[in-house]
């Protein structure tokens, strides 16, 4: 098992910033891509961000690209989502996710792929 525990979310003006960090334990985290989901009141579930095992690679949502910056520290077994400009609708609760990798550079946006998951934290964004 893996256990996988979110910080960081809180209420912020729209174009503030917010660095949300998840910390894993009880697996080798390198061996394991992560990602980020968020999930609005009465929404799915969606694909945020993700970045492979060695961190080489990174994938993003449309909707947060070129504000949002994933990235890892595989010392400190933690991933972060670094977000920028934020605005109203990305208010969410925001879920980190960690998936056994099938090869380093290996991403997935799916939900339904990653094998664990955290307990989540609240960003919220006031207009």
């Amino acid at each position: 098992q893996m256990q996988l525990v979110e910080s960081g979310g809180g209420l912020v003006q729209a174009g503030g910033s917010l660095r949300l960090s998840c910390a894993a334990s009880g697996r080798t985290f390198g061996n394991y891509a992560m990602g980020w989901f968020r999930q609005a009141p009465g929404k799915e579930r969606e694909f945020v961000a993700a970045i492979s095992w060695t961190g080489s690679r990174t994938y993003y949502a449309d909707s947060v690209k070129g504000r949002f910056t994933i990235s890892r520290d595989n010392i400190k077994n933690t991933v972060y989502l670094q977000m920028s400009s934020l605005k109203p609708e990305d208010t969410a609760v925001y879920y980190c996710a960690a998936k056994s990798a099938l090869y380093p550079t290996y991403v997935s946006t799916e939900r339904y792929e990653y094998d664990y998951w955290g307990q989540g934290t609240q960003v919220t964004v006031s207009s």
